[in-house]
């Protein structure tokens, strides 16, 4: 998602290079173009059109001032909205829960949850000194959950082999 929309902002920042201030017209065509890259990144159509509403409320207009082009002035806004939008603060993961912590990753099919799994796991085995169990509960496809083994093995991190024949529920449990 965030190499798409970096992509795209990009093309925003060359395509307002030279206009002396953003304008409706220029930041609706940006707009366009972020609004594309939320939308392929599957984010909810109408949380894009909040945003895109907020960020053309806070763009339109705006000089620009010092050494920036409109380019960077509406990538600037673009980035306090998505800061905003997805939360100012930067909350730690609460493992002073009673043992075991659990972390429950969900998303669509090739959205990277076995790769952040991993990263996440030697991270808190690394960083934090936690002993890390990386678990699979996607019995409808084993290839996710050899996938998991794997990529438990090269990190040195503890795998449970879960089996095709026990229900998701069960081996959560």
């Amino acid at each position: 998602m965030l190499d798409n929309l970096t992509q795209r902002l990009s093309g925003v920042i060359k395509n307002l290079r030279g206009q002396a201030r953003l304008t409706e017209s220029n930041i609706q065509d940006a707009l366009r173009e972020v609004r594309m890259a939320l939308l392929e990144a599957d984010v909810a159509l109408p949380v894009v059109k909040e945003f895109a509403t907020q960020v053309k409320q806070a763009a339109m207009g705006q000089e620009v001032i010092g050494n920036l082009n409109p380019g960077q002035a509406f990538i600037g806004v673009v980035h306090r909205e998505l800061t905003r939008l997805m939360g100012e603060h930067n909350d730690a993961l609460n493992l002073a829960a009673t043992p075991p912590a659990v972390i429950l990753m969900a998303g669509l099919q090739g959205a990277g949850k076995t790769t952040t799994c991993g990263k996440l796991a030697k991270l808190l085995h690394d960083q934090h000194k936690k002993k890390v169990l990386l678990v699979s509960c996607d019995v409808y496809r084993p290839a996710a959950i050899e996938q998991l083994r794997t990529l438990a093995k090269q990190l040195e991190i503890d795998f449970f082999a879960s089996d095709i024949s026990q229900k998701p529920q069960d081996i959560a449990l």
